[in-house]
């Protein structure tokens, strides 16, 4: 029994040795780390496109991690591979890539082609995510309600679109990038299955069903044939126009319509810029003909 303790004893010497000696990034390595990334398009290139940027912002990982000169430039000399995602994905990569870096710097047997692996099959399925997460649903919902307080005269619109846009941001980027470290490669187990369709697909209705609210806020269209004239018992004359009957049957149907067309011209492939100036000779030459007319008028 005696000798059973005494080796157990020395076995978690061993380990407190081994944990002392173990190098560790720091959390002023994954900040500099979190902050270099949000450079990684600078030095964007038609080649291997973000590879320097995913450098720069590996740097400081690599300088705390390997102190043989010769161990710093074989890391940056791998990490000079093709890389392209989408630019506000690459910190959870960049997280588990760190991860890796820190593993393989204690001797795990982690080799060039491994780290390469996971960024290459990261790099895919995060890249389909970004699109319609940031740009087909945050972007546009902020941009909206930002507009709409500056259509109101207030300054306010500016500064929240600039500063919500860039904290949500950030934000997003510093907790995708400390998941990324703390999980390692074990999350890349949520990249399988349909997780990540699932997180796009839900993304995408609620981008669509926010724009469509939007719609009948933003979109004025005051179709004034007349439809019918009545007299009212005091004398007075009703008018019902075109654009009354239509917001009958269903409040915005002439903005939704107006909508549906342009969702199917751009589905025919017709360049956006016809669109929009097709609108402005259409309003115009409406206005001209007395088939429309100014809001409220």
């Amino acid at each position: 029994m005696a000798i059973f303790k005494k080796k157990n004893k020395t076995e978690n010497n061993n380990i407190t040795v081994s944990d002392a000696n173990k190098k560790k990034l720091t959390k002023g390595d994954l900040i500099s780390i979190w902050w270099r990334t949000t450079f990684s398009q600078a030095s964007w290139n038609y080649e291997r496109m973000q590879n320097l940027g995913f450098l720069y912002g590996i740097m400081p990982a690599i300088k705390r991690l390997y102190t043989n000169k010769e161990d710093k430039i074989a890391a940056m000399k791998r990490h000079m591979q093709f890389y392209n995602t989408h630019p506000y994905l690459t910190w959870p990569v960049m997280g588990v890539v760190a991860s890796l870096e820190e593993d393989r710097a204690n001797g795990g047997e982690i080799d060039d082609a491994a780290i390469n692996g996971v960024k290459i099959g990261m790099m895919g399925p995060l890249a389909g995510v970004g699109d319609p997460i940031f740009w087909g649903t945050l972007r546009p919902v902020l941009g909206a309600f930002a507009a709409s307080m500056a259509t109101g005269g207030s300054l306010a619109g500016f500064l929240v679109f600039l500063i919500g846009w860039n904290v949500i941001r950030m934000a997003f980027a510093w907790f995708t990038q400390k998941l990324g470290y703390v999980e390692g490669v074990k999350i890349t187990d949520n990249m399988g299955g349909n997780q990540l369709q699932k997180l796009t697909f839900g993304a995408s209705v609620l981008g669509m069903f926010i724009m469509g609210v939007l719609v009948p806020r933003w979109t004025n269209i005051n179709l004034s044939s007349v439809i019918q004239t009545t007299t009212e018992e005091d004398g007075t004359q009703k008018v019902t126009t075109l654009n009354d009957m239509l917001n009958s049957i269903f409040h915005g149907l002439p903005a939704l319509l107006l909508l549906f067309l342009c969702v199917w011209l751009l589905r025919k492939k017709v360049n956006p810029l016809i669109i929009i100036f097709g609108l402005f000779a259409f309003g115009i030459l409406g206005y001209w003909l007395g088939f429309l007319a100014l809001p409220g008028a």
